[in-house]
């Protein structure tokens, strides 16, 4: 039986910007970073009132089929909850379409949100982060963005069939600790890249020995990032994606070669066209005024803690 919530509770969830991928883990690893969306949900009478301010403002649309909204719903409905009327505040800071998981966020923040309305009225019917992870990843259609943004750190995803309905897949991540030493900075264009666009350049089929170097820098890749920065270099090389999407986006590829051959472990950020770059020494000033007089924003970010509700 469905419980309506009452009116004039309010939370905020705060939730992280994220990078998939992280060179060789593909739809695998994730990791959260310390860039934050913030969504003020609160629950009123009847209908439905939404703003949005900051990134990606003048582009999502400001009613039922904006992704905050529906990832609301979807978690009120998970929890068993119905609200007569929502008012919704989307304070954005994640770029959108650059590879740093603005989509993901959305969802995971509006879910979120939902869970920390059930925890005011009926905490019984939180959700737990697990199925914070399934039903965000239901969203996105893979997990590593989302587990991040639900987890924080680093993570390790995965998804298989579900037990009663093949076509309905389970998603699971777990979150490694990140070495302390680890530094994170990303190098965001002004333009922007379509993740469908990019995906569409990868073949449907690989080399057997291109995915044995990919199974082995993704198993160094957890290496590298709890215990071995100094691994991070090799941890990052790739043959599945990144190669392939180069053409697609050739700003992203000549500063990554530029990092690379600097000694700094630079990946694209899931579909791009953002670079990361990981690396246990100060990012060279150099580098960073050349980035900048690019066009490129150079923003360091910490390793994030996961999506937080108040």
């Amino acid at each position: 039986m469905t419980q309506t919530l009452p009116t004039g509770l309010t939370v905020t969830a705060r939730v992280p910007a994220s990078s998939a991928n992280l060179g060789p883990g593909f739809d695998t690893l994730g990791l959260a970073l310390g860039l934050y969306d913030e969504i003020t949900v609160t629950t009123t009478d009847s209908g439905l009132a939404i703003r949005v301010e900051g990134e990606g403002a003048d582009d999502v649309p400001w009613g039922p089929s904006h992704l905050v909204v529906r990832a609301i719903e979807r978690g009120l409905e998970a929890a068993g909850l119905w609200a007569d009327g929502l008012d919704v505040v989307c304070r954005n800071a994640i770029p959108h379409s650059r590879g740093l998981g603005s989509s993901a966020s959305a969802a995971v923040g509006g879910l979120a949100a939902a869970n920390g309305l059930a925890l005011k009225a009926a905490p019984e019917l939180a959700l737990t982060a697990a199925q914070l992870v399934q039903l965000s990843s239901e969203f996105e259609g893979h997990p590593d963005n989302a587990a991040a943004s639900v987890l924080g750190g680093a993570v390790v995803s995965w998804s298989e069939p579900g037990v009663d309905d093949a076509t309905q897949r389970r998603y699971s991540a777990v979150r490694l600790p990140v070495h302390p030493d680890v530094r994170v900075v990303v190098l965001v264009p002004s333009e922007r890249s379509s993740t469908a666009l990019t995906r569409g350049l990868l073949p449907e089929t690989v080399p057997h020995r291109d995915a044995a170097f990919n199974v082995s820098r993704g198993a160094l890749a957890v290496v590298a990032l709890t215990q071995r920065p100094d691994l991070l270099m090799t941890a990052t090389e790739d043959k599945l994606h990144q190669t392939q999407r180069a053409p697609a986006l050739p700003l992203t590829t000549s500063w990554i070669a530029k990092l690379r051959d600097a000694g700094i472990a630079a990946t694209v950020s899931g579909a791009g066209p953002t670079v990361l770059a990981l690396t246990d020494r100060p990012f060279p000033e150099a580098l960073r005024r050349e980035a900048e007089e690019s066009g490129l924003r150079v923003l360091e970010l910490e390793v994030a803690d996961g999506v937080q509700v108040n």
